[in-house]
């Protein structure tokens, strides 16, 4: 099932500011916050040394330059986050859709490669590897898609036939090319499956919560215009 989205209901689930869930993937481990912080530090002693070679006297530039610089490592998650929607933005037309799980896999993904000595002197490399889950959604009308995304504890519960949700996105007014997808919802387990949390899940599960009552009002009238006939 296939449903369109108006635009306004997309820039709902599809937020442009970060949400706290985006904000937390792009904070990323300790040594990314790391990273961030000698940014800033850097930042800030580069613009001391200009000022104070050049004797530079823009009092508020300065000012609001030392500021962005300064805070640097708490607000660049939020920009990774939000350029990030902003692709998905881009697109035109959206649509809410259902299918079925109809096949789930794990495989083992490189994701680094780290160089170290061991006790003979010798160079050893280590390769850094992340078990991932793999999805095949589709719906009757032959339409399928595969998902990656990290492996989790919680996706023990995930098995074949259960309804999957997700949203989609294309430049065709009738959704016939399908450019990019989010994330997956089962709400039967009440599960997310996703590497980045694109959607604000409270509005998405409030859309597909209206869609199954929609669905279950629809069926009794037609049985009744049925015996009627």
């Amino acid at each position: 099932m296939l449903v369109p989205l108006t635009r306004q209901k997309f820039e709902q689930i599809v937020p442009l500011i970060a949400t706290g869930l985006q904000y937390k993937y792009y904070w990323g481990k300790f040594a990314n916050f790391l990273q961030r912080l000698l940014i800033s530090v850097v930042a800030i002693v580069v613009i001391l040394l200009v000022r104070a070679l050049f004797g530079l006297q823009f009092g508020p530039i300065i000012f609001v330059l030392g500021v962005i610089s300064s805070l640097f490592w708490l607000w660049y998650p939020v920009f990774q986050a939000s350029m990030r929607n902003l692709q998905c933005r881009r697109y035109k037309y959206s649509g809410f859709f259902r299918g079925r799980v109809l096949d789930w896999w794990i495989t083992d993904h490189l994701i680094g490669k780290q160089e170290t000595v061991n006790s003979k002197g010798e160079l050893v490399i280590v390769e850094n590897r992340e078990k991932r889950i793999n999805l095949e959604v589709g719906d009757d009308t032959g339409f399928t898609i595969e998902f990656e995304a990290p492996l989790r504890p919680s996706h023990k519960a995930i098995a074949r036939g259960q309804i999957a949700e997700m949203v989609v996105m294309s430049n065709r007014p009738d959704l016939s090319s399908i450019e990019e997808f989010t994330d997956i919802y089962i709400p039967s387990r009440e599960l997310w499956v996703s590497d980045y949390p694109y959607l604000r899940r409270d509005f998405f599960s409030e859309v597909g919560r209206r869609l199954r009552e929609d669905r279950q009002e629809r069926k009794p009238r037609r049985r009744q215009r049925r015996v009627e006939e």
